[in-house]
């Protein structure tokens, strides 16, 4: 079955003046457009394409890859405004992202930028995006689980660090404390599941915990020194603040990973800084 919003893996089926004919298992048709055809494309071919209504509301395929799909977010910008609601841009060059009045938290302002979540209108089948997150992101039942690898979008920056989306599903908080490395609104970051507390809040890290991370960060730490030529001025008297500006890692980390690589054999550590081996 043919729904808009989402990735299909589509067969060639016809060509026609106005573009490819695509079909599914079932042979339910869609076209793709001349704009997106090009010359190795022959029937039988299979294609993954980006399925959504045009103006007139047809289903239509592209190649184009859109910013997010429907149960994703993304930070968009708005592109026009009419007294219905506003118009996002979200990647498709055809079709702009519409997200009506009555889902959008705050009045928007045309240029701006907000995380908007897409999900399919009931009622007509489209795609339309919505900026009250709280109506599909939540965390009443959790679907993740302490030290978990997780997908995170960045949403909202408060005094105690950033809110992130995590997985398209849950709130979750990184704390200043724990940045090691420039942040913003709207990064799509891979992080781990710290701590989930009574009350369902997930606390998250960019970095892995434990012998994971101190393997990461050393290997991290590997690839920094030969961008640098294989030298860093930085040691055991370098500051917090000095490694978290030069490499984005905490001091704790940093120690442990040069300890790593110190024990493995890789770097010799001086006072004036870390030195590479040739051979590693």
């Amino acid at each position: 079955m043919l729904i808009a919003g989402h990735y299909h893996t589509l067969t060639i089926h016809r060509t026609s003046s106005y573009g490819l004919y695509l079909i599914d298992e079932s042979n339910n048709e869609v076209l793709l457009p001349n704009r997106y055809v090009t010359e190795q494309m022959q029937p039988g071919d299979t294609l993954e394409v980006f399925v959504y209504h045009d103006s007139e509301d047809r289903l239509v395929a592209t190649t184009e890859r859109p910013y997010a799909t429907v149960g994703t977010a993304a930070y968009l910008r708005v592109v026009d405004k009419t007294i219905h609601g506003a118009f996002f841009d979200w990647g498709l060059t055809a079709k702009d992202l519409f997200v009506p009045n009555r889902n959008q938290l705050t009045g928007l302002v045309k240029g701006h930028r907000y995380i908007v979540y897409l999900y399919t209108d009931q009622v007509t089948g489209r795609v339309v995006g919505s900026t009250r997150l709280s109506g599909w992101i939540q965390n009443r039942e959790l679907t993740v689980h302490p030290h978990e690898q997780i997908e995170l979008l960045v949403a909202i920056e408060n005094e105690y660090g950033f809110r992130v989306i995590v997985n398209n599903r849950h709130w979750g908080m990184i704390y200043h404390n724990q940045l090691f490395r420039p942040v913003a609104i709207g990064d799509r970051l891979t992080g781990y599941v710290s701590r989930i507390t009574d009350d369902n809040r997930i606390d998250v890290s960019l970095q892995q915990s434990g012998y994971d991370e101190v393997k990461a960060s050393a290997e991290r730490l590997l690839d920094i020194l030969r961008d640098h030529n294989g030298f860093l001025a930085l040691n055991d008297r370098s500051t917090p603040e000095e490694i978290a500006a030069k490499i984005h890692m905490s001091k704790k980390v940093f120690k442990r990973s040069v300890g790593r690589l110190l024990k493995l054999g890789s770097i010799v550590l001086t006072e004036t800084g870390i030195t590479l081996k040739r051979d590693a």
